[in-house]
């Protein structure tokens, strides 16, 4: 039986207790993890934990299964991808349940992600039927030249417990449709959330067993992945300074490496605005999922004519926005991941006011939830001003001019998002054209993702790639030139 009422067999908690995935179920050579909700500190399951001997285990039978995946036809393999979205979409109920509890998010959160997953699992059938898959280039007479995109062979992916399931499918579900095989390393807060949901998903479907493995670990799992010398590809999304190590390790090995890490996202909002939907997008912004998005609004750029009155509005907000457990229904909030990033958003907060940033409302834990905090007053130097919350922070800026405005949002290692809110939409435009960031958006907050955009940041956010609709040809293959000729021709030596 699922541990989650009305849940079917694609929950079915007895598979995967202890266990890890490989096309069917087997125990952990590193033994297990007992994976706790947030909201109650109860235990919610227990799950395999892999290590680097599971790795290294799983990175061979991957490389054997994707060299028969590639000769199944196009058709044959989106089949499973279809097939794989509608068992998703029979269990979603259930799905979204699981992905409140064990992430701490509220309902419509979880619902948001088996939607996308869904879409990605879709999109990734169209993938394989659609033309993208290679060029006919000019060339003298009588040869034919091609660039085809061949797959790279077995992907790493290693993903976060925020948004654990598209942030985990976005990147397995095109990898495999683009020919690879992947081995999945979940974060191992959200193993259900970010690994097993896709791994019963795709066993339902029917896809060949060894393509993909799903094994939640450690950073030890997480090195192995990154210097196996079966996988040629490392896609990951997590926190900058994890990231640095991921990239050095597959670099000295030789690896593509695909990094979505962390931000700081500039909201600049401008003095002609509806200070209501100001305030509206600002609160979204830095407190949806208790601002542990990646993209979350960190820093809230307000010209200093509108800063008070606009600050007004959010700690009004604050005031009225209820928290609590998110399986109980009516909360907007739920609880900090865990007691570690709870404390950290604590020090940052409190930190930034000793500095003298002014708390204008929240700004203390309550059990395993913090307040929806506004601190203003925010300058250089301090925490709010430079540091990633990843908690419920609206952090407010002042400035006098565009150009300060501008100045102020670049002045950051991250790159990942950046919003403007403006009445001018060309003047809004012209302040987006200088932002740094591989996001823009006009007259919206920061966090804005759908699964058919390329997403990725830059500097400190990211290396420059994207993963995501147009993109995903792109991160999941490498281009192989092919000639034809009817004869070898006959060469001067």
């Amino acid at each position: 039986m699922s541990i989650i009422e009305g849940g079917s067999g694609l929950l079915d908690s007895s598979l995967w207790e202890g266990r890890i995935f490989d096309g069917g179920w087997k125990a952990a050579q590193g033994g297990s993890v007992v994976v706790i909700e947030p909201a109650t500190g109860e235990t919610l399951t227990k799950t395999g934990m892999g290590d680097a001997a599971d790795i290294a285990i799983a990175a061979r039978s991957a490389a054997e299964a994707q060299a028969e995946w590639v000769n199944m036809s196009c058709r044959e393999r989106a089949d499973i991808f279809f097939r794989a979205a509608e068992v998703l979409q029979q269990d979603f109920a259930a799905a979204r349940t699981w992905i409140a509890r064990e992430t701490g998010g509220i309902f419509a959160k979880g619902e948001h992600e088996v939607r996308e997953a869904v879409v990605i699992l879709r999109r990734s059938a169209a993938m394989l039927l659609d033309p993208d898959h290679g060029l006919v280039l000019p060339s003298a007479s009588g040869t034919l030249s091609i660039a085809k995109r061949q797959p790279l062979g077995v992907i790493g992916v290693i993903s976060p417990f925020n948004f654990p399931l598209i942030l985990s499918i976005r990147a397995v579900a095109p990898a495999l449709a683009a020919g690879n095989a992947v081995v999945l390393k979940p974060d191992p807060r959200t193993p259900v959330s970010g690994g097993f949901i896709i791994a019963r998903a795709f066993e339902q479907a029917g896809l060949p067993k060894g393509l993909l493995h799903v094994i939640p670990g450690g950073a030890d799992a997480g090195e192995a992945l990154c210097t196996d010398p079966h996988v040629r590809m490392i896609a990951f999304t997590g926190s900058t300074p994890v990231g640095r190590r991921i990239g050095e390790l597959a670099g000295r090995h030789l690896k593509k490496v695909m990094l979505e890490l962390g931000g700081k996202s500039p909201l600049i909002i401008t003095e002609d605005v509806d200070l209501d939907l100001a305030a509206s997008n600002a609160a979204w912004g830095a407190w949806f999922h208790q601002g542990q998005i990646c993209m979350a609004s960190g820093r809230i750029i307000v010209h200093e004519s509108i800063a008070a009155q606009l600050t007004e509005r959010l700690v009004a907000k604050a005031a009225h926005l209820p928290f609590g457990n998110p399986t109980d229904g009516n909360v907007a909030m739920g609880p900090i991941i865990n007691r570690a990033q709870l404390e950290r958003v604590d020090a940052i907060v409190k930190e930034s006011v000793a500095a003298g940033a002014t708390l204008e409302a929240g700004g203390e834990p309550e059990g395993p939830y913090y307040q929806p905090t506004v601190l203003s007053g925010v300058k250089p130097g301090m925490r709010a001003y430079s540091e990633e919350f990843f908690g419920p922070v609206a952090s407010i800026i002042t400035y006098r001019d565009d150009e300060e405005a501008i100045r102020i949002a670049n002045d950051t290692e991250y790159g990942l998002a950046a919003a403007v809110i403006c009445r001018s939409v060309g003047r809004a435009t012209a302040i987006g054209e200088r932002l740094h960031a591989g996001m823009v958006h006009i007259n919206d907050q920061t966090v804005n993702d759908e699964c058919i955009n390329p997403f990725g940041g830059r500097g400190a956010s990211g290396n420059g790639g994207s993963i995501g609709g147009p993109a995903d040809w792109d991160e999941f293959c490498q281009w192989q030139w092919v000639t034809v000729k009817d004869t070898p021709p006959a060469y001067p030596f």
